[in-house]
């Protein structure tokens, strides 16, 4: 138990490391918002409880199969998921460039779907983890181009 335990946080601890990096988070209250633009709190929480989800599926995978057996195509697949996620931060809010923003959230919600299939051949049941990620991303994608349009 002790050990699933350390996988776990092993396996959450990367998705916050975009959040150590010192960027302008004033600049989203500086631009031209949609009318549905959420309140900033909404991000910390609904990012928090997905990577959450994603953390707890990578444990399930981790210890349902040795490091060697899990297929290289999801290791690359996961990793180009994380990737386009935490440039997002960076772009965004570290370039302030609002175009690289949505880019970034279009390849997160891409590269979702393309881990949800990875997953799914591994771990059929751990699928339903990844809703709420591709709802978010959905969102994000949606948020990010109306942001992009209205500050151009």
């Amino acid at each position: 138990m002790l050990r699933k335990f350390f996988i776990f946080i092993l396996c959450l601890a990367p998705w916050f490391l975009a959040t150590l990096v010192p960027v302008d988070y004033n600049y989203y209250n500086d631009i031209i918002l949609p009318w549905f633009a959420p309140p900033t709190i909404f991000y910390s929480i609904a990012w928090t409880i997905v990577y959450i989800l994603i953390a707890l599926t990578i444990t399930m995978i981790i210890d349902s199969y040795k490091f060697k057996e899990i297929p290289m195509s999801y290791k690359i697949t996961l990793l180009v998921n994380y990737l386009f996620n935490q440039s997002y931060t960076l772009v965004f809010f570290g370039l302030k460039n609002n175009f690289l923003g949505f880019v970034s959230c279009l390849g997160t919600l891409i590269s979702c779907l393309f881990l949800v299939n990875e997953t799914y051949n591994l771990k059929e049941k751990s699928r339903k983890y990844f809703i709420p990620y591709i709802l978010l991303s959905t969102f994000a994608v949606i948020l990010s181009f109306s942001i992009y349009i209205l500050n151009l």
